[in-house]
């Protein structure tokens, strides 16, 4: 059993792409765009964020509602990353990679939803009801 966060899969490959995220939009002509910037950041660490929340919440239901958001900016995160490819901020092999790795990391968190629905635990503050 997973007794932090910090040691669940989804969350380590959330956080890897978070930071590839960053070292891309710190290279010229990215960086220069200071909305879009923010926003991609805010996608991207979103995805993390909120696997987070919903782990500390103690429960299945909330932790399976936070996974859903997380898979949400997953695919918000491949709508930046393809938009910054047809601007040209980034070629077609950075673009490929992301949107892999956002897909892969997708599939992982539906997978997590599914075995989180599937079991009969309901999460740790019911544990004394």
């Amino acid at each position: 059993m997973v007794k932090k966060f910090e040691n669940l899969v989804i969350f380590d490959k959330a956080r890897n792409l978070c930071k590839k995220i960053y070292e891309i939009t710190n290279e010229t002509p990215f960086k220069y765009d200071v909305r879009f910037v923010q926003q991609i950041h805010a996608s991207a660490g979103s995805i993390m964020d909120n696997i987070a929340e919903g782990y500390e919440r103690d429960g299945n239901k909330e932790f399976i509602y936070f996974l859903y958001i997380s898979k949400g900016s997953c695919g918000e995160l491949r709508s930046q990353i393809l938009r910054a490819y047809d601007v040209g901020f980034i070629n077609s092999e950075t673009h490929e990679k992301i949107t892999t790795e956002c897909l892969q990391l997708s599939a992982s968190i539906s997978n997590l939803i599914k075995s989180i629905k599937d079991s009969e635990i309901k999460g740790t503050k019911y544990k004394n009801s």
